[in-house]
């Protein structure tokens, strides 16, 4: 049993869209996730965008096959995907899993489906099959989705529980460690009875914790969050 991170390629924000004075290169993780009872994809990296996007993020992609073999696994090993949401640099190598079970939020999905949110194609393609969750389930023994809203209001993690402690696959529940371990000393300023104000933090964020993970990765940092 292992998890993996692979590297999906970046794509380069843009100065006015996080308040610098420079754009910025972000790069994209998805995260192989292997255990007996088959290989889960946590998100599928960067898909094909219309005109307007592509200008926008400027993005560059790796192949994902490519990017799964220098991972040590092919794509034929994947058994599940699952996004933490539907952006195109989250979902882009879904239609390459046409059969392959891929869990998403219902609120998430009918988000994308609304319009105006995603890039259609990358949703619905021939052969896509979508597993609906609403809230939190164990997908498999030891492995969890748990809701994280705040980006998109149907995102969510993965928890894989292993022998040397619990990993949360946090996605973009937060662009970075460091807001995740801002949040985290923010609640603990809470349960310390520190007096108002006080830091605000997202409502998902103690079910988290309930897990007591030893890390915490996201989809767009290559830092990791530890307890200290």
């Amino acid at each position: 049993m292992f998890v993996r991170r692979v590297y999906m390629g970046y794509f380069l924000r843009p100065a006015a869209e996080y308040g610098g004075l420079y754009p910025r290169a972000e790069p994209v993780f998805a995260y192989v996730v292997q255990r007996p009872e088959g290989l889960i994809l946590f998100d599928t990296g960067i898909g094909e965008a219309d005109r307007e996007t592509e200008t926008h993020y400027r993005p560059h992609r790796r192949p994902l096959q490519a990017a799964l073999r220098a991972a040590g696994v092919d794509q034929a090993d994947v058994s599940l995907v699952a996004n933490c949401h539907l952006h195109f640099d989250h979902c882009g190598g879904n239609p390459q899993f046409p059969g392959t079970p891929i869990v998403a939020q219902r609120t998430e999905l009918r988000t994308a489906h609304a319009g105006m949110y995603t890039i259609d194609k990358l949703v619905d393609f021939p052969g896509v099959r979508f597993e609906q969750l609403d809230g939190e389930a164990e997908i498999w023994p030891g492995v969890w989705i748990i809701p994280t809203p705040g980006h998109t209001e149907g995102h969510q993690s993965l928890v894989v529980m292993q022998r040397d402690g619990t990993l949360v696959l946090a996605g973009q529940a937060h662009d970075f460690a460091s807001e995740f371990a801002s949040a985290e000393m923010g609640r603990r300023a809470v349960f310390d009875g520190m007096a108002e104000p006080l830091p605000d933090f997202r409502p998902w964020l103690g079910r988290l914790l309930d897990f007591a993970p030893r890390r915490v990765v996201f989809a767009h940092d290559a830092a990791i969050w530890e307890p200290f």
